[in-house]
Parts: structure tokens; C-alpha cells; sequence
């Protein structure tokens, strides 16, 4: 018997009746969560992985100078991670800063 994506079949017909035994219900709820389950978790590895972006970049989306960066890192504000000899950033640092903005 063929697999049916049953999304495609709601999408190409929406009012269709359909009669399905408990136990293929039961197996599609399974499918269903095991999926969305998934997504959530890609979802969540994608938001954990940090990036480092340069100061330059930084100082962009933030709208601010490099010697602003500057001050931020003297008064504990914001600090760099100094990778390979580099000044980085933490995105989510950047993000904090951001999010603090936009709530004033």
C-alpha cells in the first residue's frame, strides 16, 4: 500500500471525508509529534549555537563607534572574547544589548 503525505491531501482537498482505524490514527499522532518534536529541538540547537562576530560588526548592529565598544568593555557592558589575537563578541551579548534597546 502507498504512503499518503497526509498535509498534501488536506491542502488538495480540504472538505474530503476520510474513515482511518484507530491504530493508524494513533500512528500518525505518533509521526506527527516525533516531527514537530524534532523541529523544536533543531530549532533549539540552532538558537543555542553562539557566534562571534567582529567588533566592526558589532559596532554596525549596534549602531554605535568602536570606542564605544571601547567604554562598554571598561565599564563591563559589554565583553569581547578575544579569539586567535581578535576581538569578538558574543551574538548573545549582542542580542541582550539589542533586546534592551528595543524595550526603551
Amino acid at each position: 500500500m502507498a504512503e499518503l503525505n497526509l498535509s498534501e491531501l488536506a491542502e488538495a482537498f480540504p472538505t474530503m471525508q476520510v474513515t482511518i482505524n484507530v491504530r493508524d490514527l494513533l500512528k500518525a499522532n505518533k509521526e506527527l509529534v516525533t516531527e514537530t518534536v524534532k523541529a523544536l529541538e533543531q530549532k533549539l540547537t540552532d538558537a543555542a549555537a553562539e557566534t562571534y562576530p567582529s567588533a566592526d560588526k558589532v559596532a554596525e548592529m549596534l549602531s554605535v563607534s568602536k570606542p564605544t565598544l571601547w567604554r562598554w568593555e571598561k565599564s563591563g557592558y559589554l565583553i569581547p572574547v578575544r579569539i586567535g589575537g581578535k576581538v569578538r563578541y558574543k551574538m548573545s551579548d549582542v542580542k541582550r544589548i539589542l533586546g534592551e534597546r528595543s524595550e526603551a
